[in-house]
């Protein structure tokens, strides 16, 4: 574990640049993943378009949970962040945020979206909210990241919740729907992380987190991928009898399934013959397939047929 004295300086900053490495803390980039999930599950649990500031209200909200959790991360894995070549650069790692000062803002973040929660939407929603900042936090980065190579199987259900959270949001209650896509996402996390820690196994190695593409060899995780792929796939069609979808979300769903699952052999082909396997175009391709997915989600509701 590296120590304090590891981190850079704390650097005096002007506001501007403080404002953008407070943001950093918040991991903008997969938060923008998650609240892809939220509105297209809104839309569905309505049926059509709910009020736009029960939407405004449910994506902000899950904005500050979803950055609590990932400054609350930041926090916990500084030591590791300074000895990573991804994430040398965090704000944490670079002085440009005290480890106090992101302790606070994560801490501040996860009360005022508890608190934003109940009061604009419901308790089940802030409550969901809740569960998904205590499982990243102590469930993945605390207890599964460091110890095995399972840790984004399971770590990764924090990232399902905002699934649960749209749909509690509009409807103050839970189905077989959500469930449904919460496990989607569950299942397609893994084929979507493992080709990124496969690009970067040997960060991974260095710092002793062991991610399965840092700890098994190609064809290993190239297989897993495959199976995690098809499962997720399968899962997805799933929805189409649940909640009754339509021609565009069915069409979709199958479509844009049946290219991730060819991505998938892909990468496993090339790995058994020991070629270049080009993990990122899985990992990219895995975000493409989900936007697909779920913006099928949205707009299948809305269709008359």
């Amino acid at each position: 574990m590296q120590t304090e004295a590891a981190l850079a300086e704390p650097r005096h900053i002007g506001l501007g640049r403080t404002i953008l490495a407070y943001v950093e803390l918040t991991k903008p980039r997969v938060m923008e993943l998650l609240l892809v999930t939220t509105i297209p599950v809104m839309i569905l649990a309505q049926g059509g378009f709910p009020n736009i500031w029960l939407i405004l209200a449910t994506v902000f909200g899950g904005a500050m949970s979803a950055g609590s959790a990932a400054a609350y991360n930041m926090y916990i894995d500084r030591d590791i962040d300074a000895r990573m070549h991804r994430t040398e650069n965090r704000p944490i790692v670079t002085g440009e945020v005290s480890p106090r000062g992101a302790l606070v803002f994560a801490t501040i973040l996860g009360v005022v979206s508890t608190v934003w929660f109940a009061v604009t939407t419901n308790l089940l929603t802030a409550g969901l909210s809740v569960a998904a900042i205590l499982f990243y936090v102590f469930v993945y980065t605390i207890w599964l990241k460091r110890r095995t190579s399972q840790n984004i199987i399971w770590g990764g259900i924090a990232g399902c919740f905002p699934v649960l959270i749209g749909w509690a949001a509009v409807t103050n209650s839970l189905s077989w729907a959500p469930v449904i896509l919460f496990a989607v996402v569950f299942l397609w996390t893994p084929p979507h992380y493992w080709p990124l820690s496969m690009k970067y196994q040997d960060d991974y190695r260095r710092v002793g987190v062991p991610m399965l593409g840092a700890v098994r060899g190609q064809a290993v995780v190239g297989l897993q991928v495959i199976l995690y792929a098809w499962a997720t796939v399968v899962c997805s069609l799933l929805l189409v009898p649940v909640a009754h979808m339509g021609i565009v979300y069915t069409v979709a769903a199958a479509s844009s399934g049946a290219w991730f699952i060819y991505e998938t052999h892909r990468l496993y082909h090339l790995a058994i013959k020991g070629q270049d396997v080009s993990p990122m175009r899985v990992f990219q391709g895995s975000i493409t397939y989900l936007t697909i997915l779920f913006l099928a989600v949205a707009v299948d509701p809305l269709l008359p047929f």
